[in-house]
């Protein structure tokens, strides 16, 4: 069966991006003015997105009957979204995005699941949680938060592309949607514990209903519409501002 609420959220949490991946095209293709995009606000937007998509696919893991598959699946279209922005936006190049880096923790747990599990879920998800709020800043050069840094990683660690690929990268680096394996996969496991906690608190319930269908068919195929999405927008742009204006 499937929990029709979480393919819901995952569905409205699609329309958010959506909705910002428009903006940043109009903002950074089409030159379109939007000071406020560069706020604080536009960035928590996009942190929000993030977060959920991360802690739900963490989440989610345990649900998928062939994980192994999964996993590669969802890897291999992370390496299309590369080779295809590489060769036809390479000034907009996406490299180690969040597809690949789903693969990737998805590959990780799967390879570490024997341990995790031998961790209670609670203490599991606040440690995670914790993890993820020290680590979140690694790719800055420190441990810590923007207002208490707690240690300077030294700079060996921002060496080549591998370094890049685990969340230290290298000078020169450059691309428009980077999640490395750290700090994201604290966030990913987060959301592994907090399946595991709501099952053993037997809470699945809630899940067991349905707000809004046809959000819900958005989430069902999330992959899909991620996939399509920025090149439907790119046309459509395309076509209002260069063959209409």
């Amino acid at each position: 069966m499937r929990y029709r609420l979480l393919d819901e959220i995952r569905g409205l949490t699609l329309i958010s991006m959506i909705l910002y991946h428009t903006c940043w095209d109009l903002v950074y293709m089409f030159h379109v003015k939007a000071p406020w995009y560069e706020t604080r606000g536009a960035y928590y937007w996009q942190q929000s997105i993030c977060w959920t998509f991360i802690i739900l696919s963490g989440f989610c893991w345990h649900l998928g009957k062939n994980k192994l598959k999964h996993a590669g699946k969802i890897f291999f279209a992370g390496l299309l979204v590369t080779a295809v922005t590489l060769l036809f936006m390479p000034q907009d190049r996406i490299v180690f995005g969040v597809l690949t880096f789903l693969g990737t923790a998805a590959f990780i747990v799967l390879a570490a699941e024997k341990v995790l599990n031998k961790v209670q879920p609670c203490p599991g998800l606040l440690f995670s949680l914790c993890m993820f709020g020290l680590t979140k800043q690694v790719g800055s050069g420190y441990l810590g938060t923007g207002f208490f840094r707690i240690l300077k990683v030294p700079a060996a660690f921002y060496r080549n592309w591998f370094t890049t690929f685990l969340g230290f990268p290298h000078t020169g680096f450059y691309s428009t949607d980077y999640f490395p394996v750290f700090p994201w996969i604290f966030l990913y496991i987060a959301g592994y514990y907090m399946y595991r906690w709501m099952e053993r608190n037997d809470l699945f319930l809630i899940f067991d209903r349905s707000i809004c269908g046809p959000v819900g068919v958005m989430g069902r195929h999330s992959l899909f519409i991620y996939l399509l999405h920025q090149p439907v927008l790119y046309l459509v742009f395309s076509f209002i501002f260069n063959v209409m204006a």
